[in-house]
Parts: C-alpha cells; sequence; structure tokens
C-alpha cells in the first residue's frame, strides 16, 4: 500500500505555481490523523503528477470506436476480461445483436484491474487480472465493441482500511456493512480526485465511456448516521439536514467527474438504484435521480425485478419481469421527460436468478424472462439496455431486439 500513502502524503518543498505547500506525514492513529488532516486535503493527484497529468488533454489513445445505433452490452469483470472466458463473451456478443461490454476497472473491492505505469500512484492497488489491456482493447476495436469502463467510487474496502479518515469508522475501527464491505466518504472531496483521476486512466486505455457506479451512501445511513464517525467536509456548515447534505455531495461528485472529463471526449454515466426514481430523493444513500440525470450523458438504472418489494401493486416483481420493467419504465419516462436535457436511458436488466427470495426453488431466468425485459423497453421506448450477472454467464439464444420496430 506504499504508493497510496504516497499520493496521500504531502511532499516537503514542492512548488507549484508560486505556491508553497507544508509539509505532513500521514499516520493511521487517531490522534496523528486529526492533526495532519487539515494539511493532507491541500494534496491532491494533480499536484502528485500535474505534466503527466497536463498531457492527458493530448492523449490519443490510437483506438477508435463509434457509438453503436443504441448500447446493448453486458457486464464483465477484469476476472473474465483477462481470462479464458473472455472469448466465450466475445463470441455471444458477435453472434447476437449485442454490441458492448461494460468492464471492470476499478472493482468492488477497491482495486485496478490492470497494472499501470510502476511510478503510477495506484500501482500498489492494482491486479493483474487484465494483464495486457493494449490488446484487449485491439480486439475489442477489430470487432466494433463498444467499450465501457465500470469504476467502482464509494464502496472501496482498500482505500478505507488505508485511510480510514477517508471512511466511516465506529469505535476507532473502520465501519464494515453486513456483508463486510467498507466504504469512503463521499463528502470527501480527495476520494472525488482519487476515483477521477483512476477514470482518466481508464481514457488512456481507450475507453469510450466511463460508467461510475456505487455512487452513494451505503445503504440505510440513515439508521447508522448518528452512531458513525466521519466528516462533512465543505458540507459541514450547509443549512439542511443530514439527508440534504448528502444529495448535495453525491450529486456534486457526479457534476465534478462530468466536468473533469468533460475535455477527454467521453461520455459519463452512472448506475444508479431504480427505486430513487419514484421517490423525490432516497433518505440514506444520497441519490436524487433527477439531479444526478441532469449531470450525466446517460443513466443507467438498476431495474432487475429480484431488487423490488411490492412496487407497483406487484406482489412478487421477480415472477413478473415484464409487468416490473413496463411500470418502472413509465415512471422513468415521466421523471426523465421533465428535464430540460434529459440523458439517454440505459437500465441494467436481470439475467441471473435470485434464489434468495424463495424458500424453494427460485424462478429460473432465462430466454423468456430476458425477452420480457427487454420488449417492455423497447415498447415505452428506451432502446438501451446493459445486462448483468455477477458470474458474467449470460443467457442464449435471446433475441435482443425482441418488440423493436
Amino acid at each position: 500500500m506504499g504508493n497510496i500513502q504516497n499520493w496521500l502524503k504531502i511532499f516537503t518543498g514542492i512548488i507549484l505555481l508560486g505556491i508553497i505547500l507544508p509539509a505532513g506525514v500521514y499516520a493511521e492513529t487517531e490522534e496523528s490523523v486529526a492533526v495532519s488532516k487539515h494539511a493532507e486535503r491541500e494534496t491532491s493527484i494533480e499536484l502528485y503528477d500535474v505534466e503527466k497529468r497536463m498531457k492527458r488533454f493530448a492523449f490519443d489513445s490510437g483506438f477508435h470506436f463509434e457509438y453503436p445505433d443504441a448500447v446493448r452490452g453486458i457486464y464483465v469483470t477484469g476476472n473474465s476480461a483477462g481470462g479464458s472466458k473472455f472469448e466465450d463473451l466475445l463470441n455471444l456478443v458477435e453472434t447476437t445483436d449485442l454490441n458492448a461490454m461494460v468492464i471492470d476497472i476499478k472493482e468492488d473491492h477497491g482495486n485496478l484491474t490492470f497494472k499501470p505505469d510502476e511510478d503510477s500512484p495506484y500501482a500498489d492497488i492494482a491486479e493483474n487480472y487484465i494483464s495486457d489491456p493494449e490488446a484487449m482493447m485491439k480486439v475489442l476495436e477489430e470487432n466494433e465493441i463498444y467499450p465501457i469502463a465500470r469504476i467502482v467510487v464509494f464502496k472501496d474496502s482498500v482505500l478505507a482500511k488505508e485511510r480510514p479518515d477517508l471512511s466511516f469508522t465506529e469505535n476507532g475501527k473502520v465501519w464494515v456493512n453486513n456483508r463486510g464491505e467498507a466504504f469512503v466518504n463521499p463528502f470527501e472531496k480527495e476520494v472525488w480526485e482519487y476515483n477521477v483521476e483512476i477514470a482518466k486512466l481508464a481514457v488512456e486505455l481507450g475507453f469510450q465511456e466511463i460508467q461510475f457506479d456505487y455512487v452513494r451512501f451505503p445503504e440505510g445511513f440513515e439508521k447508522k448516521d448518528e452512531s458513525l464517525s466521519y466528516t462533512h467536509g465543505d458540507y459541514e456548515d450547509l443549512d439542511m439536514n443530514n439527508i440534504k447534505k448528502r444529495v448535495e455531495a453525491v450529486t456534486d461528485f457526479v457534476a465534478y467527474a462530468r466536468e473533469e472529463l468533460s475535455t477527454y471526449g467521453v461520455d459519463v454515466s452512472v448506475d444508479i438504484f431504480g427505486y430513487a426514481a419514484t421517490l423525490e430523493e432516497t433518505p440514506g444513500i444520497g441519490q436524487n435521480f433527477s439531479r444526478i440525470s441532469d449531470n450525466v450523458d446517460i443513466i443507467s438504472s438498476m431495474i432487475y425485478p429480484s431488487h423490488w418489494t411490492s412496487y407497483f401493486d406487484i406482489e412478487k416483481p421477480d415472477t413478473e419481469p415484464y409487468r416490473l420493467v413496463t411500470e418502472y419504465a413509465k415512471v422513468e419516462n415521466e421523471v426523465l421527460g421533465a428535464l430540460d436535457s434529459p440523458p439517454v436511458s440505459r437500465p441494467w436488466l436481470q439475467d441471473f436468478e435470485a434464489p434468495w427470495l424463495y424458500s424453494g426453488p427460485a424462478k429460473q431466468y432465462g430466454k423468456a424472462e430476458v425477452e420480457a425485459q427487454i420488449r417492455a423497453l423497447y415498447e415505452n421506448g428506451i432502446d438501451e439496455f446493459l445486462l448483468w450477472n455477477a458470474s458474467n454467464v449470460y443467457t442464449e439464444n435471446v433475441d435482443y431486439l425482441i418488440g423493436k420496430e
């Protein structure tokens, strides 16, 4: 983890544009963190490597990709992208009307899925899942497969454990949810910079779109708000309650990311809970559907039928994929229709089973269930979609244009 710490330390004697930065050293004790916190906030990726960052504005990856008629894509893990399964996934896309891949670049634990330059501040968080990113991008280019880089933002056990002061703590320890996952604090702009700079690395690889996932506080945060220790950064003195502050921070991150990436000629998309479209704002996680949509090129609602309760008067949504997606699409169309410049809608669809919902055999998701979701989108004027299966095993013989006029 040495390079993360180097990135986050203050470098004695650095002079940038006539400004001399103070020196400081990071230590993992709570007391020293408190003493050095203000100084550490002065540090950012931009100061760490200004020269390289400026070169990126003229960076040309050498790859050329055309935006498809409409994106129809699948999720691909770093392991799959760099392993033997990649050939199977390529074949799936090449032999169907699919045309895009969403590939993990910063995955759910907080690691990169490829090795950057040795002098990169991210070298020590990198796994060698994709051993030859350039070769992978060449294959995608040759096969006209649109590449989207997935960056998991605020769920980040790696950074949280390395920098507890950028996370949420409980009784002096980094807090984790019931799945053992730690989050970093959306109020902290250091965390914003950390993730957006990773997004720029993905652009350098040749990705045409950056998809930010886990752009939120932990689920159920409104129940943990008062018991966890964390900072509010620049949001401390805002005259609003904590729910509103969370919405401000999440929205501001998205706006910041889009602005930072605007000179790179790539699209910015955000994954968001589907139920966020049905509420003014989510009380715990800080997602406001309309405000996030106002700041992205593409909005990708996760509308897996298995992830809904009895919304839309559907008692068991997992068993009625067509009806669930139809009812959701009506709501989303109304919400996005109220915006002056709505983003492209590209929902995540379910291509997996949900055994946790059943005491007996789970409803199987096959050709009929996947096609039902796709048809419901098309019938409601939504032409793009992504398929999620965590294991990257997708249903065969699906008509991905079913019901499309």
